[in-house]
């Protein structure tokens, strides 16, 4: 019974002494892990911690050799080294080639010697073409892994958890989206991190946390301020040089904090921008690993919709209610049969999110203002009422019909003194719109195949005589 017990504490007392995590925020990274020697890695800008104190890291000269970006260095030394072995033949071939010669001295032999020699120089010639791309490749690629190619040590042992702080763009991390839109009524979303080390050190933690956040921020004390009313004196209108310098501080402070967030970019679900990885194994290789984060499925409401006023070309917007919150706004969106966008991009607006799936090639949309001799303009009395418009060509170009929702708009104003109305939406046919608040018009559209509409949208401004306006 008491060996059982010895052995439970022991195994327990193992365990936690080998205990590992990872917590990456948008400015740094803290990775605590118990050391089994002085070796760090092949990086720069570390700061080591055994206990809550500064250890220092010093350079060493090799490397354990059964470190794997040890083993990698080590091949490209050797690469080097044949380098510079070639190199060497060739200048002493060289110098051998420039030692003087007999005058007495048969044709045959020197034509043979210079054969000999001249397939020697190009020998090493090709030889060392080939050995300098094999290190320039062998080079890069170990670069791309690891910051430094020199290995760093503890100056001192640590028996203890070690916290190694790794500077920022080491560890990155960041969140994407694939959106696949089977039918018109539903969207399954599924959320991935993805994670990169290069930082020269290869991690592995039993628990990896990823923040949405910076780890040093810096809060500002806020406090209470009565609001006074006093008596009103006129102040002059240059400001004093030290609320100008006032104000450039905060700024600059607001501008570093808005770096602070934007620097770096996320498998489960700890919190909104909080991400967790149980038993992350993460190579410095440089190569992104995916890891699935959340699935989950919404009711989606698509259209087609256009904005002639903004741009010519009408696109897709699906709509939903997301379970979860959005972290970045990119997005694959994918059906049952293939890809639909790589590249989508979405927003949170009225209320849902809405996510842009693609153009509509299929829908061609001409605007253009009526011209100016069609304008009708009158004076009533003391105001002037001008009547302006213009006309929307939409033709459909595919064999299938395509039904859409046009938004436009009119003038709107802010003011009594100009006022604004919408007149009439006309066509061949009867358009089925809507007219809105702060000008806005909706209107839903059908187009048979090959159809072309066209659509024209007449307004009024109206006011003073004696004001100008424009729009």
């Amino acid at each position: 019974m008491k060996f059982t017990r010895a052995l439970t504490v022991l195994l327990l007392t193992a365990e936690v002494s080998y205990a590992s995590s990872l917590a990456v925020y948008q400015d740094r990274t803290f990775y605590h892990f118990t050391p089994k020697d002085n070796f760090i890695g092949f990086s720069k800008g570390m700061q080591v911690r055994c206990e809550g104190r500064s250890v220092p890291l010093s350079p060493k000269l090799g490397c354990p050799q059964d470190d794997r970006l040890c083993q990698l260095l080590t091949g490209l030394k050797t690469s080097e080294q044949k380098l510079k072995a070639v190199q060497a033949n060739g200048q002493a071939l060289e110098k051998l080639v420039s030692i003087p010669r007999p005058a007495a001295l048969d044709a045959k032999v020197m034509i043979d010697a210079a054969k000999e020699i001249g397939e020697a120089q190009a020998g090493l010639s090709m030889q060392e073409s080939l050995l300098k791309e094999e290190v320039r490749l062998k080079e890069n690629a170990f670069l791309r892994q690891a910051p430094a190619k020199q290995a760093l040590e503890m100056q001192e042992a640590c028996s203890k958890e070690v916290e190694l702080v790794i500077p920022y763009g080491y560890v990155s991390f960041s969140t994407h989206y694939e959106a696949m839109i089977q039918d018109q009524n539903e969207i399954s979303v599924t959320q991935y991190l993805s994670v990169t080390n290069r930082s020269g050190i290869d991690i592995k933690a039993q628990t990896a946390m990823f923040y949405y956040r910076a780890a040093g921020q810096y809060v500002s004390p806020v406090h209470f301020r009565p609001w006074i009313v006093r008596k009103y004196e006129p102040t002059a209108n240059a400001a004093s040089p030290a609320p100008l310098a006032k104000k450039a501080k905060m700024e600059r402070a607001v501008m570093a904090e808005d770096r602070a967030y934007g620097l770096a970019p996320i498998a489960l679900y700890e919190d909104a921008r909080e991400y967790r990885i149980n038993d992350l194994s993460l190579p410095s290789t440089g190569v992104p690993i995916e890891v699935e984060v959340l699935k989950w499925k919404a009711p989606v409401s698509c259209e087609v919709r256009a904005y002639p006023y903004e741009r010519s070309k009408a696109f897709h917007i699906c709509s939903f209610q997301p379970k979860y919150q959005i972290d970045r706004h990119e997005w694959k969106v994918r059906s049952a049969e293939a890809v639909i966008n790589e590249n989508a991009a979405g927003e949170y607006r009225e209320g849902q999110y809405q996510l842009y799936t693609k153009a509509e090639e299929d829908l061609q949309i001409v605007r253009k203002k009526i011209v100016e001799k069609e304008r009708e303009t009158g004076i009533f009395g003391g105001t002037v009422r001008k009547k302006d418009g213009f006309t929307l060509t939409l033709t459909n170009k595919s064999d299938k019909e395509k039904s859409f929702t046009v938004i436009e708009r009119i003038p709107t104003s802010t003011t009594e003194e100009i006022r604004s109305k919408l007149l009439a939406v006309t066509s061949e046919k009867k358009v089925d719109y809507r007219s809105l608040e702060e000008g806005k018009i909706e209107m839903k559209l059908t187009l048979a195949p090959y159809e072309t509409k066209v659509i024209e949208v007449r307004f009024e401004i109206s006011h003073d005589k004696e004001l100008k306006v424009d729009y």
